[in-house]
């Protein structure tokens, strides 16, 4: 296979797979794909110990790292403490999710103050660990990257990548000068939009074209080889994929979780505020429903969101896992609209494997209806 994004990266399947697990990211670029590992939750020392793990593994294959540097959020441009942070916090959230956890049987976590992950300083130290590694591609995964990530970018010959959920965003993106643009569509786990994928891949073409030539990955619900062979089709140079691999062996993901995506349809999903203050496509949950059911406060903006529920939920994950039904009721985690096809655990190495034999079934029939 070779596209655009091929020839730019070097590898031999246009296909990148973002995870926050390093065992995903060095099968999939072992394999052939690109693994780009996923970075916001990690100190600057972890990346750096991951990052260093990653190499050993993938001995100079191309791998990259995935970043979360808002353009809009609360204390934007101010270097703003955890305390001051958590200041802002109203007591009437806080006692929200006392109140959730209480009525599924779960006792309140200790007062603590959460790291806050997106916050200016947090993200200029991990954009300096990863430029110290020979990365090939970097990604923004919400806006546009800063002006620094992208200077960077040049001095290091690395790629630069954005996450765009509208035309209008990919045309933002690459009058800042981005290498990559990944048209994300509202199928997508995590942050997305509200356009869906087969619309908004050649919406970001046509309206990118007349700019420069910049490759765009499709995102969005491909979770197998025909769906990435549909997104060349429309003229992508690959796809970004995330959810497909939060079912193999080697994913992070809690173990209750993982059993409920095996069973979940395409219509398990909601695309909520309720886990970091801004759109994401997640599972849906008692949680999700506590926060969408209108009987509470509105979920707070961004990063403010995500520091009264990342350190509830990832209690509310290890409790699942021990039988608490209460947290199992609770439980969820990002995933797309193609977890409805991700009905059976495998290594990462056979998914990578599948993606290629599918496409080439694909690309097959399309030569087919070309007739003679």
């Amino acid at each position: 296979m070779r596209t655009a994004i091929c020839d730019m990266l070097g590898i031999d399947i246009p296909l990148l797979a973002f995870s926050h697990c390093r065992d995903v990211v060095a099968a999939v670029t072992n394999a052939g794909g690109f693994g780009v590992l996923g970075a916001v939750t990690l100190t600057p020392e972890q990346l750096d110990q991951e990052l260093n793990w990653i190499e050993s593994e993938v001995r100079g294959k191309p791998h990259g790292v995935d970043v979360i540097v808002p353009e809009t959020s609360v204390g934007k441009g101010q270097r703003l403490t955890a305390g001051q942070f958590a200041d802002m916090i109203p007591a009437e959230h806080r006692a929200y999710v006392e109140a959730l956890l209480s009525d599924h049987g779960i006792e309140p976590l200790p007062a603590r103050l959460p790291r806050v992950a997106t916050t200016d300083d947090a993200s200029e130290s991990l954009l300096e660990v990863a430029f110290a590694h020979p990365i090939k591609l970097i990604a923004n995964a919400l806006g546009r990257p800063p002006q620094s990530m992208l200077d960077a970018g040049k001095s290091h010959g690395v790629a630069v990548a954005a996450l765009a959920g509208a035309k209008e965003h990919a045309v933002k993106h690459v009058n800042a000068g981005v290498d990559v643009v990944v048209a994300a569509g509202t199928e997508a786990g995590g942050h997305c939009g509200e356009v869906t994928t087969m619309v908004l891949v050649p919406e970001v073409i046509e309206a990118i074209e007349p700019i420069r030539e910049v490759p765009v990955l499709a995102a969005g619900g491909i979770v197998t080889g025909r769906q990435m062979a549909a997104a060349v089709a429309m003229g992508a140079a690959g796809a970004w994929t995330g959810s497909v691999w939060l079912t193999t062996e080697e994913a992070e993901t809690a173990p209750y979780t993982k059993q409920r995506m095996l069973t979940a349809t395409s219509r398990d999903t909601i695309r909520s505020t309720c886990r970091t203050g801004k759109p994401t496509r997640q599972l849906k949950s008692d949680w999700t429903e506590a926060w969408e059911s209108g009987r509470g406060p509105e979920p707070l903006p961004m990063p403010l969101q995500s520091m009264i529920s990342e350190p509830v939920l990832r209690r509310i994950d290890t409790l699942a896992a021990g039988g608490d039904e209460g947290a199992r009721a609770l439980a969820t985690y990002w995933v797309g609209q193609g977890v409805g096809l991700m009905n059976a655990v495998k290594p990462a190495r056979q998914v990578v494997y599948e993606f290629a034999q599918d496409y080439l079934a694909a690309a097959e029939r399309l030569s087919h209806s070309l007739g003679d």
